[in-house]
């Protein structure tokens, strides 16, 4: 449980660090586009082979194209339904957005953890927490320059951030003593939604942001998530 928290902490601070660097600091968009890329590059990956692979060679292909396939179809659903509710430029359907794509991500960290050592999952980590910083800097800056107090802007970040330490929490508490095949289905559902939310905001953000540079940046990304993986296993 120690592991559990103390990971669950870093991934979740860095969107408290991430808030006051977007709030105090400056960042342009073309910065925040190439990190964002990085960041999605990494992810993919490691959802790929941190949960979805696992679950393949555990409970069989079925199982883990079902929960891809729920996952993602869950995931583009209540994004519609936050689009469609409220105002996408405003705090309440930013937060919603990044609340809603942090929940399956941080679940998804808290059931690999599920028996096993930090090291086994740091690719996973590790991107999860890149992803956390160039989102919740730009979300800060976003809302800061809306008008929202600095002080509040915190302090919604490091509400978020309780949030999805909660969810990484439970998802590795509730879940571990659930047979490999629901639990394969799970991690599966979370990793269709990490997948569609990657390609529904984090990609195209990149690309808008810094179109020229946003390939190198994913592949980059990718390579990283690679090279953590093999340093885990290593």
């Amino acid at each position: 449980m120690i592991t559990v928290l103390i990971v669950v902490l870093i991934v979740s601070g860095a969107l408290v660090a991430g808030a006051l660097w977007g709030t105090f600091g400056s960042m342009g968009k073309q910065t925040e586009g190439f990190l964002v890329a990085l960041a999605g590059g990494a992810l993919l990956l490691s959802v790929v082979t941190e949960l979805i692979q696992p679950s393949v060679e555990r409970s069989g292909l079925t199982m883990a194209v079902l929960g891809v396939g729920f996952g993602a179809a869950l995931f583009t659903g209540v994004d519609y339904l936050i689009d469609e509710k409220w105002n996408s430029e405003g705090g309440g359907g930013l937060l919603a957005a990044i609340t809603l794509d942090g929940i399956p991500e941080n679940l998804a960290l808290g059931v690999a953890l599920i028996g096993a050592g930090a090291p086994e999952v740091a690719a996973l980590a590790g991107s999860i927490l890149l992803s956390n910083l160039p989102e919740a800097a730009g979300g800060a800056q976003q809302m800061a320059e809306g008008g929202m107090k600095k002080g509040r802007v915190i302090a919604v970040w490091a509400g978020t951030a309780a949030l999805l330490s909660v969810a990484a929490i439970a998802g590795n508490v509730l879940l571990a003593g659930m047979g490999e095949g629901p639990l394969a289905f799970i991690r599966c559902v979370a990793a269709g939604a990490v997948v569609a939310s990657l390609a529904t905001e984090v990609f195209p953000q990149g690309f808008k942001d810094d179109h020229y540079w946003a390939g190198i940046a994913t592949a980059l990304g990718l390579l990283l998530a690679l090279g953590l993986g093999e340093l885990a296993g290593g």
